[in-house]
C-alpha cells in the first residue's frame, strides 16, 4: 500500500501495486494509475528443497578450468523427507555409484581452501596450490603417499612462488596432522615431479628474512616504530655473511629489537610467535652480534644502548 494522486478522485488516495501485472491501482475508484511497472528489486529465488531455507542463490558456483567438466556438474541432494524420497535417495545412489574423475580433485581442492582459509592466504596463492596439485595428479604417480602432506606441501610451494611465504611449521599446523617430515619429503617428490615432466627445475622463489617479519611482530603485538626498526636491521643484515636460515635470523633480529625497547619480550614468546627453537634463536644472536652496531637503526638505539645488551 501507498499513496498517489488519483486524476478521477482528484486527491492523493491510497494505491494498490498488483506485483504479477505490475499495475498501480487506486484503492478507491480502481484506475490504474500506471501500468507495466518495472520492478527494481532483487529477484531471489530459492530451489533449496522443502526445508524452509532461506536460499538466495539463483546460480551455481564459478567454472573451474581444471575440473574435466569445468565444476558444472550436478549433484543430487540428499532427501529430506518430503514425498520425492524414494526418486531422490536412487538417483542419488546411482550417482555415487557412477565413476567421475573429478571427485578426488574436488575433495583436495576443498582441503587446499580450507588450509588457505585457516592461514588468512590470498586467492591467488589457493589457486596456485590447486594447479600445482592439479598437474601433480595427472602423473598417475602419487598414489600411496600421504594426501595430507601433498597438499600442504602444494601450498607451500604456492606460498614461495607468489612470494608469500610461510614456514613449514605454520603449513603443518593446517596440514591435518601431516608431519614436518613428511610435508618435507611430499615436497621434494613434487619438485622432482614438476621438474622431469617440463624437463626444467621448478622455480621456488627466494626466501629473505624480510618475508616474516611483519607477520612474526604482528603475532608479538609489537609497536609500529619496533616494526619498522626491525624491518631495516633484517634488511641491513642481508649485507652480511651470517650462515643461518632467513628464519632464525628473523627470530634473532626481533629478539634484539625488543630487548632495547621499554617492552621487552621473553625468548619463549618469541620462539612460540615465530616457530624457532630458543637455542637456535641464541645461537643465531651470537652470530648478529658482532655486528650491531651496522644492523640496528641509528634512530632506533644509540652505540651506548647497544653496549648494554647481555654479550652472547
Amino acid at each position: 500500500m501507498g499513496d498517489a494522486f488519483c486524476s478521477d478522485c482528484k486527491k492523493h488516495t491510497e494505491v494498490v501495486f498488483d506485483h504479477s501485472a505490475g499495475d498501480t491501482v487506486c484503492s478507491e475508484c480502481g484506475l490504474v494509475l500506471e501500468s507495466h511497472s518495472i520492478d527494481e528489486t532483487s529477484e531471489w529465488r530459492t530451489f533449496a528443497n522443502e526445508s524452509g531455507d532461506n536460499d538466495p542463490v539463483r546460480v551455481g558456483g564459478p567454472t573451474n578450468p581444471l575440473l574435466a567438466d569445468g565444476g558444472l556438474s550436478t549433484v543430487i541432494a540428499k532427501p529430506n523427507g518430503s514425498s520425492g524420497e524414494f526418486l531422490s535417495s536412487s538417483l542419488g545412489r546411482w550417482q555415487n555409484r557412477g565413476s567421475n574423475s573429478d571427485r578426488g580433485l574436488i575433495l583436495a581442492f576443498k582441503t587446499i581452501a580450507t588450509m588457505s582459509d585457516r592461514l588468512g592466504l590470498v586467492a591467488t596463492i589457493k589457486d596456485r596450490a590447486n594447479e600445482i596439485f592439479k598437474k601433480v595428479e595427472d602423473q598417475k604417480s602419487s598414489r600411496g603417499r600421504n594426501q595430507d602432506a601433498l597438499l600442504a606441501a602444494c601450498l607451500y610451494i604456492a606460498c614461495r612462488q607468489e612470494d608469500k611465504p610461510r614456514t613449514v611449521k605454520e603449513i603443518c599446523s593446517v596440514a591435518n596432522g601431516a608431519t614436518k617430515k613428511e610435508i618435507g619429503r611430499a615436497k621434494e617428490y613434487i619438485v622432482k615431479t614438476l621438474g622431469l615432466e617440463t624437463g626444467q627445475s621448478v622455480e621456488m622463489g627466494t626466501i629473505h628474512a624480510g618475508d616474516f617479519m611483519r607477520r612474526f611482530c604482528s603475532n608479538l603485538g609489537m609497536n609500529n616504530q619496533a616494526v619498522k626498526a626491525a624491518q631495516e636491521a633484517v634488511q641491513k643484515s642481508e649485507e652480511f655473511d651470517i650462515r643461518r636460515s632467513p628464519i632464525s635470523i628473523a627470530a634473532a633480529v626481533i629478539y634484539i629489537i625488543t630487548q632495547l625497547s621499554d617492552d621487552k619480550k621473553p625468548l619463549r614468546d618469541i620462539s612460540l610467535a615465530t616457530g624457532v627453537a630458543e637455542g637456535t634463536i641464541r645461537n643465531s644472536y651470537k652470530d648478529l652480534y658482532p655486528h650491531l652496531t651496522k644492523i640496528i637503526p641509528n634512530w632506533y638505539a644509540k652505540e651506548e644502548d647497544l653496549k648494554n645488551l647481555c654479550s652472547p
